[in-house]
Order: structure tokens, then C-alpha cells, then sequence
């Protein structure tokens, strides 16, 4: 059975962020994963990790300015140098939390821009290098346009060729598959072919982005066939509850029974 992470920036949103760490131990899950902890100095989150007995599973780099609309910075010409102060924040936040992944978001960028294509290798080519030292691992996740409209990352095949050209070894696709059924379908297929170079999972219902098994997909079939690969890592939970987040957490005794 897969081992599920609680995004915590999604899930238990009936409490403040920090007590969500409790809220997630209670609820049965032994992982955590979330975008950002940034608002947080890293012993914070080290202290509501260990008082809850979780593992940190995944977070993202500093993003720029979210709050105005950023999205990332590894594809953005002229923020170099901003680029590479978010990966020594990030990884200085991975020292106290244990992490074992990071995910790099490209931001807004025009994927047939030259100099766009050129930052991001650059971009990834360093995080790789700072990350490689520390013993982590660089994960790149293309997001559907739909949610994120001008995303310069939102093609498996351009990420998949990506990282075989690159050819770093701690490089890895971050395979969520609500964004892989919006974009692209054939969810398990692209599992089969991906996996070797897959470093996290994340799931949700198509097209509500609810929790699994409320969608268009056969979420248990596709969570299935995880165990069927031989996948061993964390799958992220990183859905927008219905409802109450614990009342919602049926499909996981469900799948689990």
C-alpha cells in the first residue's frame, strides 16, 4: 500500500498552520509535505515535526513573490542570482526538517523562449550541484495550464527529456496526477514509462481537484498500480478537501480496507 503524505498547506485548513502538524499525526498519516515554510524559522517546523512523530516528505523552494503572482524563478532571465539565494534558504530549511526532496518550480515563462529554456537548465544544473552535496534530490513537476495559466513547465515529455539530457542523477519527475490527467491522460500509462525516473507522487480528483476516488479517474486502480511498480516513496495528498478535512479522509480507510 502507498505510503500518503498530508499536504498540509491544502489539507487541515480548520486549524492555523503549525497545529496542522498535530492534526495530521492524529489523523493517522506518518508524513508530511506542504509548499512553503518560509513564514517559519526552520526549527519551528523541526519542533512541530518531532512533537508530532512525522517524517517531512516534500516542499518547494522560495517561489519569489507568490502573493503577487510568481511562480517560481529557475526559468526567469535577469533572477539568477535570486534563484540561487532560494536554493541555499531551501536547503538550509532541509538541513533542520530532513527532508530528503525539493521541488523547483520554473515560474512564468514562455517555454519557446531561448533564453528561458537557457535559465531553467542553468537554474536546475546549480540547485542540482548545492543539492547533490547535501544528499537530496532536485524534483521538477509539470502543472497544467489550466491552474496555472503561462506555467513554463507543464509537459511530462519536455520534463521526461529534460532529465534524461541533463542527465544528473538527482534529478527526478515529480508525477502528480491530477496535473497528468488535465494535461496529458493515459495516468498509468505514464506511470509504467515515468517511473524510473519518478522521485515523488501527488494525487487529487479530476477535474474538482477534491479528495481521491470523488473524480473522473479510478483513483484506487491508479494508487494500485503504484504498489504494482514497485514505487516505494511518498505519495502526496495534495487535494482541496470537500468538506471538513477529517470527516473527508473515508477514501483512505476505504482504499486502505
Amino acid at each position: 500500500m502507498p505510503r500518503f503524505a498530508a499536504n498540509l498547506t491544502m489539507m487541515f485548513n480548520e486549524a492555523g498552520f503549525l497545529d496542522r502538524f498535530a492534526a495530521a499525526a492524529a489523523a493517522g498519516f506518518e508524513a508530511v509535505e506542504f509548499l512553503f515554510p518560509y513564514d517559519f524559522e526552520p526549527d519551528v517546523i523541526r519542533a512541530r515535526l518531532d512533537a508530532a512523530g512525522l517524517t517531512q516528505a516534500l516542499f518547494n523552494l522560495p517561489p519569489g513573490n507568490w502573493a503577487g503572482g510568481e511562480r517560481g524563478l529557475a526559468a526567469l532571465p535577469g533572477r539568477e542570482g535570486e534563484f540561487r539565494q532560494s536554493v541555499e534558504t531551501a536547503l538550509r530549511y532541509a538541513r533542520a526538517t530532513g527532508v530528503g526532496r525539493l521541488h523547483v518550480m520554473s515560474g512564468l515563462a514562455d517555454r519557446s523562449d531561448a533564453k528561458a529554456r537557457a535559465t531553467y537548465r542553468s537554474s536546475l544544473a546549480f540547485a542540482c550541484d548545492k543539492a547533490g552535496e547535501a544528499g537530496l534530490d532536485v524534483l521538477i513537476e509539470p502543472i497544467n495550464p489550466r491552474d496555472m495559466p503561462g506555467y513554463f513547465l507543464n509537459d511530462f515529455n519536455f520534463a521526461a527529456d529534460l532529465i534524461a539530457d541533463m542527465a544528473r542523477p538527482n534529478l527526478k519527475l515529480q508525477f502528480d496526477i491530477y496535473h497528468r490527467q488535465i494535461i496529458h491522460g493515459d495516468v498509468i500509462r505514464g506511470l509504467r514509462e515515468l517511473m524510473p525516473i519518478i522521485g515523488h507522487i501527488q494525487i487529487a480528483s479530476v477535474p474538482a481537484r477534491n479528495e481521491p476516488g470523488t473524480g473522473e479517474l479510478n483513483d484506487f486502480r491508479v494508487l494500485r498500480e503504484l504498489d504494482a511498480l514497485g514505487y516505494a516513496g511518498y505519495v502526496g495528498c495534495e487535494y482541496r478537501p470537500a468538506g471538513e478535512t477529517v470527516a473527508g479522509l473515508g477514501w483512505l480507510k476505504a482504499f486502505a480496507g
